[in-house]
C-alpha cells in the first residue's frame, strides 16, 4: 500500500487557496500569482508537481476569473503563452534561488519573478498588441514598457506581500508540525 503524501496534499490546498485569492476584489496585479509559483518551485519535492500543479492552479483562476468576473468562458487569451511562459519561469526561480529558504532569498526571488514577469509579459503585449496601441519599433516597445510600470509596482508589492505572507506562515508550520517537512527519501 503507498503511503499518503499528507505533505503535497497541504501544499496542493495551499497552492489552489493562492490562486483563488485571485477572485477577491484587488488592486492591479496585487495577488499572490508570483508568490504561489514561487511557493510550488520551492516546496514540491518532485520537480513535475512544482510546475504542473501551480500552472494548473493559474489556469483554473483564469477559467474562474473570466467565467465569474468577465462572464466569458474563455480558456486561452491572447497573452496566455507569454503568462504561462513567464508563470513556469518563476517556478523554475523557486527551485533555483529557493533551495534554501531564508529572508534574502524570498525577497531576491520575489523581486526577480515581479521583474521576470513585467518583462515578459509587457514584451508579449507589445508583438500581440491586438489593438495597435504599440507601434512595432524599440519606441513602440519602450511605450509598452512605460505603460506597464504603474502594474509593476503591483506586481512588486504583491509578490512580496504574499511570499512573505506564505512563506513565513509554512516555515512556522513546519517547524511546529513534523508531518509537513520534507519526506526524506
Amino acid at each position: 500500500m503507498k503511503r499518503i503524501n499528507l505533505r503535497a496534499g497541504i501544499l496542493l490546498i495551499i497552492i489552489l487557496g493562492m490562486a483563488m485569492l485571485r477572485l477577491i476584489p484587488h488592486y492591479p496585479n496585487f495577488t499572490p500569482i508570483g508568490a504561489m509559483a514561487l511557493f510550488g518551485g520551492a516546496y514540491f519535492s518532485k520537480r513535475w508537481q512544482a510546475f504542473l500543479i501551480p500552472l494548473g492552479a493559474l489556469f483554473i483562476s483564469d477559467i474562474a476569473i473570466n467565467f465569474i468576473v468577465y462572464q466569458k468562458f474563455v480558456l486561452f487569451h491572447s497573452m496566455w503563452l507569454g503568462v504561462y511562459g513567464s508563470f513556469g519561469l518563476i517556478v523554475g526561480l523557486g527551485v533555483i534561488i529557493l533551495k534554501k529558504i531564508n529572508a534574502k532569498n524570498v525577497i531576491l526571488a520575489s523581486i526577480s519573478a515581479s521583474f521576470l514577469f513585467y518583462l515578459i509579459s509587457n514584451f508579449g503585449v507589445w508583438v500581440v498588441d491586438p489593438i495597435n496601441l504599440y507601434p512595432n519599433s524599440e519606441t513602440g516597445l519602450l511605450t509598452c514598457y512605460s505603460a506597464g510600470l504603474p502594474y509593476l509596482l503591483g506586481t512588486i508589492f504583491g509578490d512580496f506581500f504574499y511570499s512573505a505572507v506564505f512563506f513565513t506562515t509554512f516555515e512556522l508550520a513546519q517547524s511546529r508540525f513534523l508531518v509537513l517537512k520534507p519526506i526524506k527519501t
